[in-house]
């Protein structure tokens, strides 16, 4: 009957010592992040390299989204607000992938609508297309190939990129999570 006790102990060990369980999808083993380099709106230079010790969350949109970008910048509110004064050890990045309709200041004017501490991005069409594919992403402008029309949508990822704070991809968010689950894997990471 001695076992018992010692072998509730060793579980309660394991369990206390276990990864935590997160709600988004994990990388097992965790990889270092794409560079993200790109000039804010006050022309300085922003890098994710430079955000270490932070918990980073990357998404890929663009201003005149519908419907997800919008959405994912909302959930993000709510989660910072669930966060409290944790929330100042994250940084919520949104890059723009419409760099013809949506220069630096029109990124950060954006992300700023949601929450005034969210940094909005863009960058030459050149630097977008490079930072989408060291990121493995892609997106493109709906239509017909040659339409020049002010009026388009973009097609884009719908997942949010995590990063720990010593700036390792951790996990993917996809669309849909609510924003207490994004800030317990927030929780989680700091």
């Amino acid at each position: 009957m001695r076992f018992l006790p010692v072998a509730a102990l060793l579980l309660f060990s394991l369990a206390a010592c276990s990864p935590p369980a997160f709600n988004g999808v994990t990388f097992d083993p965790p990889e270092p992040a794409p560079p993200l380099r790109l000039t804010d709106s006050t022309g300085t230079p922003f890098s994710l390299e430079a955000q270490k010790g932070k918990v980073v969350l990357v998404f890929f949109g663009y201003t005149h989204c519908p419907d997800i970008c919008p959405t994912t910048l909302l959930d993000w509110k709510k989660a910072a607000a669930a966060l409290g004064d944790r929330a100042r050890d994250v940084r919520f990045i949104f890059v723009s992938v419409d760099p013809e309709r949506d220069s630096p200041a029109v990124a950060q004017r954006y992300a700023a609508r949601f929450d005034p501490s969210f940094t909005g991005l863009s960058g030459t069409p050149a630097e977008i297309e490079t930072l989408l594919e060291s990121w493995k992403l892609a997106a493109f402008r709906d239509g017909i190939p040659g339409d020049t029309a002010a009026v388009y949508t973009m097609s884009h990822p719908s997942q949010v990129s995590v990063v720990d704070p010593d700036g390792r991809l951790r996990l993917m968010h996809r669309a849909g999570l609510t924003p207490a689950q994004i800030a317990a894997d927030i929780r989680a990471l700091l």
